[in-house]
């Protein structure tokens, strides 16, 4: 996959960004995102967190668990947050590659309360088979994890919630695809290097003036 630019455009979005303004930005054309679709993207509580969460610059990733790119997306993330002691990634499950993608992502963040949602995430990540529900719960005994409590989670409604606000945001922007990395005002669309996605960080930074 050819790594793309994106201009991030508004789309008719609805529900919790209904009433959010459009926003649209180019490294050329500075267009600055408005706060409440920062907030939303970047501080929304139902979605996971990693790095330091008190970071001064966040890196959204929107990813599928059936993404054979999101998966090889893994190690350059946990590279560059290592080298990034101030950078603080924020997950968006989007489940845009049918019913064994969206069974997963329920599945994981089921068990973000819980304090197991990091293993349950990188374990699914490693599978050579394709996220299903029947693979999905493989992994879910392999790590000795309550069955009982996963199929009861995933119909939390912070669950549906996170699920459906990807989907909004997706929209909003107009995204392209997974893996989808925003940071600042710019998103790029597949396959990163950790060099990219360092570059990417430094650009937010000067664009929102950290840097």
């Amino acid at each position: 996959m050819i790594p793309r630019r994106l201009v991030l455009t508004s789309a008719a979005a609805c529900g919790i960004l209904g009433a959010l303004p459009a926003h649209a930005t180019d490294p050329a054309r500075p267009n600055p995102m408005p706060e409440e679709l920062r907030k939303a993207l970047e501080r929304d509580p139902t979605a996971p967190v990693l790095g330091n969460p008190q970071g001064d610059i966040t890196l959204s990733v929107f990813f599928d668990y059936n993404c054979p790119h999101c998966r090889k997306m893994v190690a350059p993330i946990q590279a560059l947050i290592s080298s990034d002691r101030q950078l603080r990634v924020v997950y968006r499950e989007w489940p845009i590659f049918g019913e064994g993608s969206e069974f997963a992502a329920r599945a994981s963040l089921a068990y973000l309360q819980t304090g197991k949602y990091w293993q349950f995430h990188s374990t699914l990540m490693a599978m050579k088979d394709r996220a299903a529900e029947v693979s999905v719960m493989r992994v879910a005994r392999r790590l000795d994890l309550d069955e009982t409590t996963l199929r009861q989670g995933m119909e939390a409604e912070a669950v549906t919630r996170h699920i459906a606000l990807s989907f909004q945001l997706a929209e909003h922007m107009g995204l392209m695809g997974t893996p989808t990395f925003i940071a600042g005002d710019e998103a790029v669309f597949g396959e990163q290097t950790r060099a990219d996605l360092a570059a990417l960080v430094a650009r937010g930074r000067k664009t929102l003036g950290l840097a």
